[in-house]
């Protein structure tokens, strides 16, 4: 305030305001306002005034901001966007305020209700593995659904061999059901062994947003020795070489869709037929996938348990409700419903803490003082323990 009294003063005592202005580093601009408060306002004029602006363009109406409240407290599951276009219907002479204005004020009164953040699937912690052989990776995935001539859903689950190609199924579902894949699954592994791994994306039934981004799918997997794989979210170009023959099989076998799920089970199999064995394959040197594929010499066996987790202390049951119980301990906690009837490892530390595994899949610790379990921050699918190396073993 001093400096502003002398300023003005000098001023009033004729000093030019540019050679004023340069001395106090502040621009005319300035100094003129000081100038006109002070003509105006005398010493009072040169204290800090309010920075609140003196017309608010889009203030609300008290009258407006009780319709809205009230409209709000009518439908309590419409969103901003819902409540100015009614009001943009039944007062179309009225302006009615932008959806940000009527959701900061339905924020600042509570009655904006928040959303839950969306628990996402574990992402997969290394790099897919490449194929050089046959039935190092399996790729898997639902072709986009469809309806068929007669109004029902088809689900087209595609099974491809990484490395050679070959469309190992093309199977017509009417959903995505778990179990009806699990049989899918069960007839390729009978006729074609077992894979070191599976590569799908995020979605349901290969993955789910349970415990390491387990399903009941991928844990069956999990216990016939096949590591699931599993492509970054937003990439389908990381399982590319079965999204190229998806684009050729909705061209050829799906256009225009059959009248029923059996006749388009038919169209399935003599593109899957004419793929393996007729069409040449520019990757494999134009060789058709059959000349380049052989069978899995593994079977689909489950892993025994006892070898499994050999080196653990004890191995236990998950029970139906997700609950791991162990009575000689007296421990009893919460793992995951997908695991249910699964063995699962576990094995004390020096720190007291015990760690928790399925397959050689570390999934946490147990704290036995706090009887809480606690996930592992990421999952290292690298442990795993093939069915091979058992059988050597």
């Amino acid at each position: 305030m001093d400096s502003r009294r002398e300023f003005v003063m000098r001023l009033e005592a004729g000093a030019r305001m540019t050679d004023v202005c340069r001395e106090y580093g502040i621009s005319r601009k300035t100094g003129y306002k000081f100038l006109k408060r002070f003509k105006a306002f005398g010493e009072v004029g040169l204290a800090d005034q309010s920075r609140r602006p003196h017309h608010v363009q889009y203030a609300v109406s008290e009258e407006m901001k009780a319709r809205l409240l009230a409209l709000k407290e009518k439908h309590p599951t419409w969103g901003a966007k819902k409540l100015r276009a009614y009001l943009q219907r039944v007062l179309p002479d009225v302006q009615i305020p932008v959806p940000s204005t009527i959701h900061n004020l339905l924020n600042r009164h509570g009655l904006v209700r928040r959303r839950k953040a969306r628990k996402i699937v574990s992402v997969y912690p290394h790099r897919l593995r490449s194929s050089e052989s046959p039935n190092q990776v399996w790729c898997a995935d639902f072709k986009g659904q469809f309806r068929l001539g007669n109004g029902r859903m088809c689900y087209p689950l595609t099974i491809t061999d990484h490395f050679s190609r070959k469309i190992l199924g093309c199977v017509a579902l009417h959903s995505i059901d778990t179990n009806d894949v699990r049989r899918v699954f069960q007839v390729m592994f009978d006729r074609y062994g077992v894979p070191e791994a599976i590569r799908t994306d995020n979605g349901s039934p290969f993955a789910s947003r349970a415990l390491a981004g387990l399903s009941r799918l991928s844990v069956w997997w999990l216990s016939l020795g096949i590591v699931p794989e599993r492509i970054e979210r937003g990439h389908p170009e990381q399982n590319g070489r079965h999204e190229r023959m998806h684009r050729t099989l909705k061209a050829e076998a799906t256009r225009p869709a059959s009248a029923n799920l059996l006749a388009q089970q038919e169209r399935f199999d003599s593109f899957v037929e004419e793929f393996n064995t007729i069409r040449p394959h520019e990757a494999l040197e134009m060789q058709v996938p059959d000349a380049v594929y052989q069978p899995s010499p593994t079977g689909a066996g489950p892993l025994p348990a006892h070898d499994v987790y050999a080196l653990d202390d004890l191995s236990v049951v998950v029970g139906h409700d997700g609950r791991v119980r162990v009575p000689q301990l007296q421990l009893k906690f919460f793992i995951s419903t997908v695991l249910e009837g699964q063995a699962i490892g576990l094995r004390e530390l020096q720190n007291g803490r015990w760690l928790v595994s399925f397959m050689r899949l570390s999934l946490g610790h147990f704290h036995p003082d706090t009887h809480s379990f606690q996930p592992m921050e990421t999952y290292d699918y690298t442990q795993i323990i093939s069915q091979q190396l058992l059988a050597v073993a």
